[in-house]
């Protein structure tokens, strides 16, 4: 309670009165008081999260006004996975910023491997940027894929195996590889890999869902990784990485997509930033299918 009144810069009883006002109102009880504290009853959380969802449409909305009266300013919270700022979001918030200078970009890092979406679905933030699992849906959420990303082989620039023009991953059986932890989608789908490929998993001294700690570690010559080749392709040179020459299926590409809740008005910011995510998207399709083969 003094937590609360601190917050809303009022006084300790004004909170508890209007609590005791609620549920007369409602006629059912929205806090339980005990010896450890105060916590909401199952009335008090179902109405807790129903507030959170008015509370946001309210704030959704004043920003459209604010937006409307003059276009040149806002404000949006963005979730990326790592493997996404790491590749593909330098290059939007680059040509957006340069764009939109006046709109204030938020990002939070948010952790993929489970996919449950929490910050998204808690109205944290605006819209969320990441890999999705193949045919991947839920129906609170809309999923708007948007490139297939490679899975790449890389090694340090000083590793022997840069040297060579053809590998398979046979050949790199008995090196130590750094992979995502089993019990994620990453690890499920990498097991897959190897697994098609009629092999065992490599040793893995360690595992991580850190695209920082991976590259960092694959730089110094000593681990064998696998990253989305859009890493590679924004920032390859900058983290003294080299894709090896080894030719993975189709189906170890990632899926690259916009996630956003399905009955959430979009502000007039996140729609014109998920079009400049479109448009640099698109770049890499078409650079990809001028490559030669």
């Amino acid at each position: 309670m003094a937590k609360a009144a601190a917050d809303l810069a009022i006084s300790q009883p004004a909170v508890s009165r209007a609590i005791a006002d609620m549920e007369r109102t409602l006629g059912v009880r929205l806090l339980d008081r005990g010896r450890h504290g105060i916590e909401p009853t199952h009335f008090g959380s179902a109405l807790l999260k129903r507030g959170t969802t008015i509370f946001d449409e309210l704030t959704q909305g004043l920003q459209e006004l604010e937006f409307l009266a003059n276009p040149t300013v806002g404000q949006l919270r963005i979730g990326s996975s790592e493997s996404m700022a790491a590749g593909l979001l330098p290059a939007v918030i680059d040509r957006f910023t340069r764009r939109h200078p006046g709109i204030r970009l938020d990002v939070a890092q948010t952790v993929l491997g489970t996919f449950d979406y929490r910050e998204l679905r808690e109205r944290k933030i605006d819209l969320l940027l990441g890999w999705t699992p193949a045919n991947f849906s839920a129906e609170d959420l809309v999923v708007e894929p948007l490139l297939s990303d490679p899975r790449v082989v890389v090694a340090g620039k000083q590793s022997k195996w840069v040297r060579f023009s053809r590998l398979d991953l046979a050949d790199l059986a008995d090196e130590l590889w750094i992979l995502p932890p089993p019990d994620t989608f990453p690890g499920a789908a990498v097991a897959e890999l190897f697994r098609a490929g009629g092999l065992d998993m490599p040793c893995t001294p360690l595992t991580t869902l850190s695209i920082h700690l991976c590259c960092r570690l694959a730089a110094t010559g000593r681990f064998i990784t696998l990253l989305p080749g859009s890493i590679v392709q924004f920032g390859g040179r900058d983290l003294y990485l080299k894709t090896l020459p080894i030719k993975l299926p189709r189906t170890s590409m990632v899926s690259t997509a916009i996630v956003t809740l399905r009955d959430r008005t979009l502000s007039p910011a996140a729609t014109i930033f998920i079009e400049c995510v479109r448009e640099v998207s698109r770049s890499i399709v078409a650079r990809s299918r001028a490559r030669p083969k």
